[in-house]
C-alpha cells in the first residue's frame, strides 16, 4: 500500500474527511523513516531475505554482509571499531544489557553504581531492579538547567563503584551533559562509564575513545531509521568490558544478544547512520555518501541512495535556527520559560513551560500539531515527569510544559504556522483561566530533586 492510499472503511467518513495535515514536532519521540533508508531496507524483506547466520548459502552470506556493513556504519558514527557494536531491539534493551550485564559481570569488584535523577526511565527502572538484586544505587541531583555537577560525581564514586550511567542529552529538556569531562573522571577512578546516547546520536559529534565511554546505548528510530532496532557499544580493549548476557540461545552478537538478527532493520540503521554522519562531517558543497561498502569491501553497494544529501553541512544549524524562531514567537507571549541549558542543548529540542495554561488541553485543542508533554512515555500518565520534578518544577508549573522537537524535514512555514496556532490557543486559554502560576526565577543552583544527592532507589 502506498503512503498516499487509505484503506476503505466499512462504515464512517471518507479518508478525505478525516485526514488532516499534521505539523510534526515530536522528533524526540520518534522520527519518520528517511526515504533513502527505506529504499535500502526493502530488498531484505523479499529477494535478499536470508538469515545472517546461514553461512552455507548465498542468501545467508548476503544478509551477513549487509549486517556487517551496517555495523561498520554505526561504528563510524561514534568513532568505534565495528566489532564493538552489538545489535539489539533498541536503546531500552541496550540499557538493560549494559547496566545489568555490567553489575552482574563485575560482582566481585563491587555492587555500587551511580546515575542521575533525569535519566530515562529505562535507566532508572533498571537501577530499581538491580537494587532488588542487592546493588546500591546513588542518584545524583541536577541543577535548574538539568546539569549534573562533576564534583558531585567525584564525591559519589567509591572503591566499590562499578559503573556511572549518565545520558548524553536529555530527551525531555534537551540539556547536553559534559560527557568528555565525566569520562575523564570515571577513567581516573577505574569506573565503567555508560552513556545513553539515544537522543544525541547523529545530532552531536560522538567519539567513544576521546570521551572515555565504555558502554553506550543507541537507537535507530531517533535518527530517521526504523523502529525495533538499536545497538550497544561495548568496549573491547583499554579496558575490555565484561558483560554477563541476559539471554541464552543462538550465540549471535558475541553471545551477548542471541536470536535471529533483524536484517532489514539493521540495514536501515546503518544507512541512517551514514546519512547522519554526512550531516555532521561534510564540508559545505561536498557531501559524498561514504556508504557501508567503503568500510566493508566486497559487500553490496547502497541501492538507490543518493550520493549526496542536500544541505547536510547545515542541517544542525538549520534546525537550531528554526527552534530559535519558534522560541522567539512563544517567548513574546510572556510568562513562559524555556527549560534546559540554552547554551548546551540539542538543536531540535524546545521545552517550554507556559504558565497559566494546561499543556494537555492546549495540545488537544491544537490537533494539527503533534507534540508531547515532556517525554512521550510521560504523556500517558497524569503525573509530572520525573525530569521536570528534578529541575525544580512543582505540579502546577509542570502542567504547562510542552516539548516541541524539530527534525530534518521541519520547514520554516510549519514553524510559523505552529507558532500562530499555539499563540492563539494560549491567549484563549489564558483568558478562560486567568489565574497564572508565576514563572520561577532561573538559577543554575541545584534544584530540589525527587532524588537526593545520595539515595538508594
Amino acid at each position: 500500500m502506498s503512503g498516499d492510499s487509505c484503506p476503505v472503511p466499512l462504515a464512517g467518513p471518507s479518508c478525505e474527511a478525516t485526514v488532516r495535515p499534521t505539523i510534526y514536532l515530536d522528533h524526540n519521540a520518534t522520527t519518520p523513516v528517511d526515504k533513502r533508508v527505506l529504499v535500502e531496507m526493502l530488498p531484505y524483506f523479499t529477494g535478499s531475505f536470508g538469515n545472517a547466520a546461514s553461512a552455507t548459502h548465498g542468501l545467508g552470506r548476503e544478509a551477513a554482509g549487509a549486517v556487517e556493513s551496517a555495523r561498520s556504519e554505526v561504528a563510524a558514527l561514534i568513532r568505534a571499531e565495528p566489532k564493538d557494536v552489538v545489535f539489539t531491539s533498541g536503546a531500552t534493551e541496550a540499557i538493560n544489557l549494559a547496566l545489568t550485564g555490567a553489575m552482574r559481570g563485575y560482582r566481585e569488584r563491587g555492587r555500587h553504581l551511580v546515575t542521575v535523577a533525569t535519566e530515562h526511565r529505562a535507566v532508572l527502572e533498571t537501577c530499581e531492579r538491580l537494587r532488588d538484586e542487592g546493588c546500591e544505587v546513588t542518584v545524583l541531583p541536577v541543577d535548574r538547567l538539568g546539569r549534573v555537577d562533576p564534583a558531585a560525581v567525584v564525591a559519589a564514586l567509591r572503591p566499590d563503584t562499578v559503573l556511572l550511567a549518565c545520558m548524553f542529552a536529555n530527551n525531555e529538556i534537551g540539556t547536553i551533559h559534559d560527557i568528555a569531562a565525566l569520562g575523564q573522571l570515571t577513567r581516573a577512578a577505574g569506573v565503567l562509564f555508560h552513556v545513553d546516547a539515544a537522543q544525541a546520536l547523529g545530532k552531536e559529534a560522538i567519539d567513544v575513545d576521546a570521551m572515555g565511554i565504555d558502554l553506550m546505548s543507541l537507537s535507530a528510530h531517533k535518527i530517521y531509521g526504523p523502529k525495533g532496532v538499536g545497538a550497544l557499544y561495548v568496549r573491547r580493549r583499554n579496558p575490555r568490558v565484561r558483560l554477563t548476557a541476559l539471554m541464552s540461545g543462538g550465540g549471535q552478537e558475541r553471545g551477548l544478544r542471541p536470536g535471529t538478527l533483524n536484517v532489514p532493520g539493521i540495514v536501515g540503521f546503518g544507512v541512517a547512520c551514514a546519512l547522519a554522519r554526512e550531516a555532521l562531517d561534510a564540508d559545505p558543497g561536498s557531501a559524498p555518501l561514504r556508504g557501508a561498502q567503503e568500510a566493508q569491501p566486497g559487500s553490496a553497494p547502497l541501492r538507490g541512495a543518493r550520493e549526496t544529501q542536500e544541505n547536510t553541512a547545515t542541517e544542525r544549524d538549520r534546525i537550531s535556527q528554526l527552534r530559535n524562531r519558534l522560541w522567539q514567537r512563544l517567548s513574546s507571549l510572556g510568562n513562559v520559560e524555556r527549560l534546559g541549558d540554552p547554551d548546551h542543548v540539542l538543536a531540535g529540542t524546545l521545552s517550554v513551560a507556559i504558565y497559566g495554561v494546561d499543556a494537555r488541553r492546549l495540545l488537544v485543542e491544537t490537533p494539527t500539531i503533534a507534540a508531547s508533554l515532556g517525554a512521550a512515555c510521560a504523556s500517558v500518565t497524569p503525573e509530572p515527569s520525573h525530569v521536570l520534578r528534578a529541575i525544580g518544577l512543582n505540579w502546577r508549573q509542570a502542567e504547562g510544559v510542552v516539548r516541541l522537537s524539530l527534525g530534518r524535514f521541519t520547514t520554516a512555514a510549519e514553524i510559523d504556522t505552529a507558532a500562530d496556532l499555539l499563540a492563539a490557543n494560549i491567549a484563549r486559554l489564558r483568558t478562560a483561566t486567568p489565574t497564572l502560576s508565576p514563572a520561577p526565577a532561573l538559577s543554575s543552583a541545584p534544584a530540589p530533586s525527587s532524588a537526593p544527592a545520595t539515595s538508594t532507589v
